[in-house]
């Protein structure tokens, strides 16, 4: 067997038996119970991005020809790049506008490979001016940080907004027709303190946690109820107000399935109305450039298509099915990271980072009654003052946040929600704070020896 492989089932291995453990003993003594207490000043430091090839990227294993086939041609729907009516070189999508953020899905989620998150150097810095645009580009979107979309807190009559106010305009773009709009004055939101972040969430493996049964989300949530309690988490799920299902996509668990979820990317972040959000944001009618939905079901196929089916799917679809089918990273364990993972459950981390969840049935074969490591349980915890964004989103409050699942982290660049930190230590500690469920197991980090703390780190950069 290779090393690689072994390693990482002794990792895994590794998980269950100190998660069980762990359930069973104590918490770690905390000189102060609120995680506020004395941090080691000879603490260890964030190992930094892993280098070497992503591992991640890939299509699930095992899937069948006509499946890989329509992931490859989903791929390239992924990576396209959108105009105004589809016309420009290059450009081929169709629908841009007339208010984004960028004007394709790779360019955002591009980061370790296609798929993931924000790049280390930001695109929407170019796309700002591309075709003679007249975007001024906003203060908090910078070459070297990450991708952003910015959420106003109240609107102009003072009332809860929490809406995706899109950063840039068509105006001015050799496609833009008469349509002439101006930029939210982003500005006076920033001094108004009225403007709040998110970036990219990776989409690698997200098939799988689609495909995770409630029960088996619940099952999981339930299983160390008792340590919970002692650390003084508490936690929920989002639930859809239509069906009372759990919702697990987005910051805060509130996109009930992957294809709400891409649909309402392509309207929000390139403008591009579709089959589940079909109309227009933009109320101006001069900018009203294109019939709608501008993303629908072809009625005439390209002859001869590497997937037939992709072919006759609409891109919103495509794009659904490529993350479907998107494997979950691939970690690279090493003596330090397996120490690590035992670490990571004595501090109590694994409550909320859940190792192992397990899929329900599929069609799909790659999906079907699979166990995977995403490191969440999907539920949204309180993280207090410090990253309270004073948005509500469903059950989400503004300290609410969905456990990010820790999978890739070891390749990921930008940390928390907004991107606001590249260093894995201050994203750790951003998480104790007034009234924050973390505080405890935050302490419990700020005591580790400077061994113990630095193979933590390396377990999760080995992830």
């Amino acid at each position: 067997m290779p090393q690689r492989a072994s390693l990482l089932i002794l990792t895994m291995t590794l998980a269950s038996s100190t998660a069980a453990l762990a359930q069973n003993a104590p918490p770690p003594r905390n000189n102060n119970g609120n995680g506020n207490g004395q941090v080691n000043t000879t603490a260890a430091t964030d190992p930094g991005l892993r280098t070497g090839p992503a591992d991640a990227g890939s299509p699930l294993a095992d899937l069948e020809t006509k499946q890989w086939n329509f992931f490859a041609a989903a791929q390239d729907v992924f990576n396209e790049i959108t105009s105004v009516f589809g016309n420009l070189n290059g450009e081929e999508g169709r629908g841009l506008g007339p208010r984004f953020n960028h004007t394709s899905c790779g360019g955002c989620h591009a980061f370790p490979s296609t798929g993931g998150t924000s790049p280390p150097r930001n695109p929407q810095i170019a796309a700002a001016t591309a075709h003679g645009a007249q975007n001024a580009v906003p203060s908090f979107i910078t070459a070297n940080g990450p991708v952003r979309v910015a959420r106003l807190v109240r609107d102009a009559q003072g009332r809860p907004d929490g809406g995706v106010h899109a950063l840039f305009t068509i105006t001015g773009r050799t496609d833009a027709g008469t349509c002439r709009i101006t930029q939210p004055n982003f500005a006076a939101e920033v001094a108004a303190d009225n403007v709040v972040f998110r970036i990219p969430t990776p989409l690698y493996g997200l098939g799988l946690v689609e495909n995770t049964p409630d029960a088996n989300l619940r099952a999981a949530f339930n299983a160390n109820a008792a340590l919970k309690e002692s650390l003084g988490i508490s936690g929920h799920f989002n639930f859809s107000g239509n069906d009372g299902s759990i919702m697990r996509f987005g910051w805060k668990a509130q996109n009930k399935s992957l294809m709400m979820f891409s649909g309402e990317a392509y309207n929000v972040e390139q403008g591009v109305t579709n089959e589940v959000f079909p109309n227009e944001r933009e109320d101006e009618a001069a900018c009203q450039l294109n019939a709608t939905p501008e993303d629908g079901v072809p009625f005439e196929t390209t002859p001869n298509a590497m997937s037939p089916a992709a072919a006759a799917s609409s891109d919103t679809a495509n794009v659904t099915m490529f993350a479907r089918l998107l494997a979950a990273p691939a970690p690279v364990p090493n003596a330090a990271a397996v120490r690590g993972e035992q670490v990571f459950s004595r501090v109590g981390c694994h409550t909320c980072h859940t190792p192992t969840q397990t899929t329900g049935r599929s069609e799909i074969a790659a999906l079907d009654r699979v166990s995977y490591h995403p490191y969440s349980d999907f539920a949204l915890h309180n993280m207090g003052g410090r990253l309270n964004d004073r948005i509500t989103q469903g059950g989400a409050n503004g300290g609410d946040w969905r456990t990010a699942p820790l999978w890739g982290l070891g390749q990921r660049v930008f940390f928390l929600h907004d991107g606001r930190t590249s260093d894995l230590v201050t994203a750790i500690q951003a998480h104790a704070s007034q009234g924050s469920e973390a505080n405890t197991v935050i302490g419990n980090f700020n005591t580790l020896s400077r061994q113990d703390m630095a193979d933590l780190l390396a377990f999760l950069r080995a992830l």
